[in-house]
């Protein structure tokens, strides 16, 4: 059996990066994203680089992916202890406007790469019962509504009760969790960001204020730990009290 390591998607930016960042002290990372280059600038920012691989995959190309994790897993000798799907994309389409390429690509990247990723991990062939843990980047747009969100909202809700279902069925010796973020600005945000009074809307709705990547890191750190031994199946929420406050849902992302 060879070494084991934690495999991050979406690590290229975004709370993907920042969760790569906050586990590269501790473990060795597998860093999966589309760009490979990008990967590579975030491998030489994490602690021990040298430790770490990439894995250059366009996640919404579903055909062949579980083929080719298995291919790298037994090319670099290695299994994957932990899996934390970060890669998602975001959009708004009102139900009026819908097109079917755009639902296509958000449920591939978000849900469908997930169980092609997953399939391999969790077999004993191909990853030698090394998986411990996987831990979902959803949102908290799965539990709040709002106008144009229905199939964003409608993926990262996928992802929760893929979660869910997970737990039970790869119990005891896998836990699996979903980390339901509030409006933090990343890259895909970048945009919205910009703009001052969104600021101070998004500032208005979280009663903690505005979050960072590394407070959805840090989660993910906890979950994929051994402190977190006895907890699978969960949603842990880190949106600094937004869904708390039963407040309505702004123009802007989850």
């Amino acid at each position: 059996m060879g070494e084991t390591y934690t495999l991050i998607t979406g690590a290229a930016s975004g709370f993907g990066r920042s969760i790569a960042q906050k586990l590269a002290p501790s473990r060795k990372l597998v860093l999966a994203d589309i760009n490979a280059e990008k990967l590579e600038t975030v491998r030489k920012t994490c602690a021990a680089p040298e430790r770490h691989l990439v894995w250059a995959r366009d996640l919404s190309r579903l055909e062949g992916i579980d083929e080719e994790l298995a291919s790298f897993l037994a090319a670099k000798n290695i299994q994957i202890d932990h899996f934390v799907h970060s890669a998602g994309i975001f959009g708004i389409q009102f139900v009026r406007a819908n097109e079917m390429a755009f639902v296509n690509r958000l449920f591939n990247i978000n849900v469908f790469s997930a169980m092609q990723i997953i399939r391999p991990l969790a077999q004993k062939r191909v990853n030698q019962g090394a998986l411990r843990s996987i831990t979902f980047i959803s949102a908290i747009g799965s539990r709040i509504g709002g106008k144009g969100y229905y199939v964003y909202s409608a993926s990262k809700g996928a992802v929760n009760a893929m979660s869910l279902s997970l737990a039970v069925e790869l119990a005891p010796g896998v836990r699996v969790n979903a980390v339901l973020p509030g409006t933090i600005e990343t890259e895909m945000s970048r945009d919205y960001f910009a703009d001052p009074d969104f600021v101070a809307s998004i500032q208005a709705i979280h009663p903690l204020g505005l979050g960072r990547a590394e407070d959805v890191a840090d989660a993910v750190e906890f979950l994929s730990s051994d402190r977190a031994r006895w907890i699978t199946g969960q949603e842990l929420v880190v949106d600094g009290g937004r869904f708390a406050s039963k407040t309505p849902s702004l123009k802007g992302i989850n």
